[in-house]
Formats: structure tokens, C-alpha cells, sequence
């Protein structure tokens, strides 16, 4: 018994390493089930044959027995015949026995017949259930696959997804990113560095433009001519 377990654990472990190496699970799973398919169309055409030879059976058995009902039925009569002087007893008997004889190597014929009919009946009942048990697992396992074929589609969808996300951060996007906005914040500083110089150094130029200005002092002194030249002090 532990031979055959160990058997079985070896065997269960060669299978579920031939899964692994699979290149696509579900094109094997769907050709296991076009196979299994074909098989069914086999066993069809097997019960088929099967059930002719039944009937061919139960039509040779009613055969027979009709023909062991006519010997049957010629031995009466030719006894029936004897009886009432219509014909010689002994020839008679002797008809008689000869009809009984057949009916007999009929009989047997009748019994083989029935014999031959009741097994093909039960290997074609063996077939159909055989057969009906195939269907359903069939159906079973297709509409199975059905489910099979989306979770792989949702997983494979998820894994590249996942996968995408973290090639991101492996690849450093994100320390790209924070590196970016570094230079940005940097070059935006810089900008406000030159800006307030500028700002200073127009500040300087303005005062000293307003300290050497000699504007307002020439307008005094025109003013000044003016008045003296309309008398006014």
C-alpha cells in the first residue's frame, strides 16, 4: 500500500512539474478538450454499432421464436391429423418428432439470441452513461476553462500593470522627479538673484543721476533772470 502511495506522490509530482513547463496551459487545456471531443464522437459511433447489434438480436430472437412457434404448431396439426384418420399414425409420429427436433435447434437459437440481446443491451446502457458522464464533464470543464481563460486575462492585466508601476520606481522616476524640482527651484532662485541685483544696481544709478541732476538749479537762476527783467525783485 505504501508502494502504491509513493507511486502516486511521484507520479502527482511529474504532473504538476509538466504544468510549470508549459508555454500556454490554456491552448494544451483547450486541445485536451477537442480531443476528448473526438473520443466522444468515437464512442458514438461505437455505441451505434452496438445498438444495431442489439436490435439485430431481438429481430432474430422474434425470428426464431415464430418459426419455433410454426414447428410447434405443424406437430399439433400433423397429430391432430393422425388422430382424426386423415393420415397414417406412425408417419404421423414420426413428422411429429421431426418438427419437435427442430423446434428444439430453434429453441436454442432462441436462447442464444436472447442472451446476445440482453448483453448488447447492457453494454449500449454501459455506453450511454459512459457517454452522458462525458458530456457533463465536458460542459463542466469548458465553461471551467471559460472562468480559467479570464482570471489569467485579469492576471496577466495586473501583472503588467504591477510590473509597470514598479519598473518606475526602479528605474528612478521618482528620484528623477525630486532631482528636477531641485534644478527648477534652484534655477528660480537663481533668477531671483540676478533680479535683485538688477533691482540694486538701478537703485544706485538713480541716486547718483539724482545727486549730480543740476536741473533744478538752472530753474532758479532763469527764474531769477526773468524777474529781474520785469522789474520784479
Amino acid at each position: 500500500m505504501n508502494i502504491f502511495k509513493r507511486l502516486f506522490k511521484i507520479g502527482e509530482a511529474e504532473t504538476n512539474a509538466a504544468i510549470d513547463k508549459m508555454e500556454d496551459p490554456i491552448k494544451m487545456t483547450e486541445q485536451g478538450i477537442r480531443d476528448m471531443k473526438l473520443d466522444l464522437e468515437k464512442s458514438l459511433e461505437a455505441m451505434a454499432k452496438v445498438k444495431a447489434l442489439a436490435i439485430r438480436a431481438k429481430n432474430d430472437k422474434e425470428e426464431y421464436q415464430n418459426k419455433a412457434d410454426d414447428y410447434q404448431n405443424k406437430a399439433i396439426l400433423i397429430l391432430k391429423k393422425a388422430q382424426a384418420g386423415q393420415m397414417d399414425a406412425n408417419e404421423a409420429d414420426r413428422l411429429a418428432k421431426e418438427a419437435l427436433l427442430q423446434k428444439e435447434v430453434v429453441d436454442k437459437q432462441i436462447l442464444q439470441a436472447t442472451q446476445e440481446s440482453e448483453k448488447f443491451d447492457n453494454n449500449v446502457a454501459q455506453l450511454q452513461k459512459n457517454i452522458q458522464a462525458i458530456k457533463s464533464n465536458i460542459g463542466k470543464w469548458e465553461n471551467e476553462l471559460k472562468t480559467l481563460n479570464a482570471r489569467v486575462k485579469v492576471s496577466n492585466a495586473t501583472k503588467n500593470l504591477n510590473k509597470q508601476m514598479a519598473e518606475l520606481d526602479s528605474t528612478g522616476t521618482v528620484s528623477m522627479l525630486e532631482r528636477m524640482k531641485e534644478k527648477v527651484a534652484q534655477e528660480e532662485a537663481l533668477a531671483e538673484a540676478y533680479g535683485e541685483i538688477a533691482n540694486t544696481s538701478k537703485s544706485i544709478d538713480d541716486e547718483i543721476n539724482k545727486a549730480a541732476d543740476v536741473s533744478e538749479n538752472k530753474a532758479e537762476d532763469e527764474l531769477s533772470k526773468l524777474k529781474n527783467q520785469l522789474g520784479m525783485k
